[in-house]
């Protein structure tokens, strides 16, 4: 269970609810003034990431093997395309859990990444043979 879409919640009213029993209606104001640049500090980072994202080709990585170095489980989908500076290829149905994403690098190698509620679950990288390697640089 997600904790967080809980917790967060509670640890605003109950910071606000102390700054109001130690400074009334200024600890209020400067409590709020906090919590709503905590939400603005979010979501300018999240406007920074899909500007970068938007403009590269979706699902485009770097490298992959790179990308399958740096990835954890349990890191969120934003903290994957920040990483990728690119939108993942969706595999899977829209709205549908869990999500899969596809990122593939110019050697036609590949990383799909599963999230589940937003999470990293798991992820897998391939490879292609060495003879489908060669035929695709040979085509460039």
């Amino acid at each position: 269970m997600n904790f967080s879409r809980f917790l967060i919640p509670i640890g605003v009213v109950l910071f606000i609810a102390g700054a109001w029993q130690q400074y009334q209606w200024a600890g209020v104001a400067v409590a709020s003034g906090a919590v709503v640049m905590w939400i603005l500090l979010h979501f300018t980072r999240m406007v920074t990431v899909l500007s970068r994202a938007a403009n590269r080709p979706v699902g485009h990585v770097g490298s992959a093997v790179m990308l399958n170095a740096k990835l954890k489980k349990g890191v969120n989908l934003m903290h994957v395309i920040a990483m990728t500076k690119s939108l993942g290829e969706r595999l899977s149905a829209e709205n549908t859990q869990p999500e899969v994403f596809k990122w593939t690098d110019e050697g036609a190698s590949f990383v799909t990444c599963t999230f589940k509620d937003g999470k990293l679950t798991q992820w897998d990288m391939t490879r292609p043979e060495p003879a489908e390697a060669d035929a695709s640089q040979t085509t460039l």
